[in-house]
């Protein structure tokens, strides 16, 4: 089939839209609501406008993202008409906008200001913005929902239902005052979110951002009554980099070891050692509830955003959570005992701040559970996007800075188990490797465990625990679409697994909320950060925890033994349920309901 763009004739496909036409014959139309990465085209923007001619002559102008390209069809995006009427969308979006750019957490990266740039917008006519009533919520440890900056194309309603299937997000209000709202819930930190962050990823504005941090970073830097303790996690070196120029997946940690003490941070440790810390123990943690009929299946509690989720949504499967802390957590508490106490460091002067690649973790390090005597093991956390945001504050450009090693003697070693805890399957080959080897005093034949590898959102594998030890059949999912059936098997005591990983996040943590965005896009770079981290696991001399030098060092001389009494009290937890009731039934409703005359 043939049309015409432009006087340029193009075939196409039966079904293909105008807009999907164009871009495939390289000719440019604006848009902003439009979302390819998920399907989402709702054409609520209407700035993607087109005249388009049928073969009668009938021209009309057409939303070109969800309108068919039709035989004979002629399409014009370039006249005078076209626009003006492409440059009258955009103006009302920014009259319904709060212009205040400067003070917005998208400043310089964000779509709409582009889409000004692109329609030749240099100024207003109907500034100042139209007057509504929608809210600001920073009612959430990790996340700010702006809906003043809300341009309703409804990607982070799609990402929530699609991706996620948490449904958290909804349409609230009409006309001017219509905005994403969180169904019943007075707030978003009660509603159904999870505060994974996705939503934050495909909003093309600041209406969805995480919650900036980098000003109470520098308040501790500053005050020499405080010892600064920082660390990053192992997905934030093959990620970093891009917000610098440098390519997706390159790693770039000895840049941001270097870059953190210039910046100012007393001693910069690595969230790595602490991974291997929670293979140490959460591997121990599953052969014990093996050997003596612990709850089975059990699942991993390293992704804050699952862990919301198991609470908020099936917290009946509480129960099979490990108790085993995050590698952030087991960081912080360390920090705070461990390496005061062999550093000579009061540990009262100790504040820490964790580097990571997720929204959730904001949220986590909040949680009281994770406090000791009301004080935070975590004081702060900072996303990728905000360490990003932090360098440029302090005159750093990472591309421009000398790689230094960790030089911490008790919290920076690290094996390549650790690092492969930023992708989805490396928690599970990670406690693997280790538990192989406790079971058979010796190590597995091929450190690297392929079955539990790959990009399907739900997979399973059976895995050999070596000669007279049997087969375990464990399961890797990440994105929650498909988690809440892996709960329920377990709780119906119908699972026929034995060890659950579970990432929020689409890939893993390597594309958490919290990492940088790419414009118009939804995780691109995922297939080559994922290979960085596999690359650097491949390049360590030691890749099973239990090999790390530093980690026989902390149980020698702190811990004892792993789930000692003391290993118990500071690296593990507990979780409570948090489901809440977010609206009545549509049945228990109309019961109540009573017709009457009027």
């Amino acid at each position: 089939m043939k049309a015409f763009i432009n006087g340029r004739e193009c075939s196409f496909e039966q079904g293909e839209t105008i807009l999907q036409v164009a871009k495939r014959n390289g000719i440019f139309i604006p848009t902003l609501c439009h979302f390819n990465p998920l399907g989402h085209k709702p054409g609520t923007c209407r700035v993607c406008l087109v005249e388009a001619t049928d073969a009668d002559g009938n021209a009309v102008m057409v939303t070109s993202c969800n309108t068919p390209m039709q035989e004979g069809m002629k399409i014009d995006t370039l006249s005078r008409k076209v626009r003006r009427m492409q440059k009258l969308q955009v103006e009302l979006v920014f009259a319904d906008h709060d212009q205040n750019c400067i003070a917005c957490a998208r400043h310089g990266d964000c779509e709409l200001q582009d889409l000004g740039e692109f329609v030749g917008l240099s100024s207003n006519r109907f500034a100042p913005r139209l007057q509504s009533e929608r809210p600001f919520d920073d009612t959430m440890n990790g996340m700010v929902r702006d809906m003043t900056k809300c341009i309703r194309c409804l990607r982070c309603v799609e990402v929530c239902r699609k991706v996620q299937g948490v449904a958290a997000l909804t349409v609230d209000g009409t006309g001017v005052d219509a905005h994403v709202g969180v169904g019943m819930a007075p707030s978003q930190n009660v509603s159904a979110c999870i505060q994974c962050g996705q939503c934050t990823i495909v909003c093309p504005t600041g209406a969805l951002a995480e919650r900036d941090q980098n000003d109470e970073v520098l308040d501790l830097i500053s005050d020499p009554g405080v010892t600064t303790v920082v660390s990053f996690a192992p997905s934030v070196r093959v990620v970093l980099g891009e917000a610098f120029g440098f390519g997706p997946g390159e790693n770039v940690e000895g840049r941001i070891v270097a870059a953190l003490r210039r910046i100012g941070f007393d001693i910069v440790t690595d969230t790595d050692f602490a991974a291997d810390v929670v293979i140490m123990e959460e591997g121990t943690e599953l052969l014990d509830r093996i050997k003596n009929g612990g709850q089975l299946p059990m699942f991993t509690s390293c992704c804050p955003g699952w862990m919301n989720y198991v609470e908020k949504h099936v917290p009946e499967a509480i129960p099979f959570i490990s108790t085993t802390r995050s590698p952030q957590a087991v960081q912080g508490a360390l920090a705070k005992t461990y390496l005061a106490e062999k550093a000579g460091i009061d540990p009262k002067r100790i504040r820490t701040v964790s580097i990571m690649p997720c929204t959730a973790k904001k949220d986590e390090a909040a949680r009281p559970q994770l406090h000791t005597n009301s004080i935070p093991d975590t004081d702060v956390v900072l996303t990728v996007r905000e360490l990003a945001r932090l360098l440029r504050r302090c005159g750093l450009d990472l591309a421009t800075i000398e790689p230094e090693p960790f030089d911490d003697p008790y919290m920076s070693d690290s094996t390549g188990a650790a690092a492969i805890f930023g992708v989805t399957g490396g928690v599970m080959e990670a406690a693997v490797r280790t538990v192989y080897a406790v079971l058979n005093g010796k190590e597995r034949e091929g450190v690297d465990v392929y079955p539990v590898r790959g990009e399907a959102q739900l997979r399973e594998a059976d895995v050999d625990l070596g000669e007279g030890n049997g087969s375990i059949k464990v399961a890797i999912c990440h994105g929650l679409a498909a988690a809440r059936k892996l709960a329920e098997q377990a709780v119906a005591g119908t699972s026929p697994y034995t060890f659950i990983e579970v990432m929020a996040c689409p890939g893993g943590c390597v594309d958490g909320g919290g990492t940088c965005r790419v414009k118009g896009d939804y995780h691109p770079h995922a297939a080559d950060r994922t290979k960085g981290l596999y690359t650097l696991d491949k390049a360590m001399p030691r890749r099973q925890s239990h090999r790390n030098p530093q980690i026989t060092q902390l149980y020698d001389t702190f811990l004892g033994k792993p789930n000692s009494h003391k290993a118990h009290d500071l690296l593990h937890t507990h979780y409570s349920d948090r489901s809440t009731v977010q609206s009545k039934s549509i049945a228990a409703t109309k019961e109540k309901l009573t017709l009457t005359d009027i």
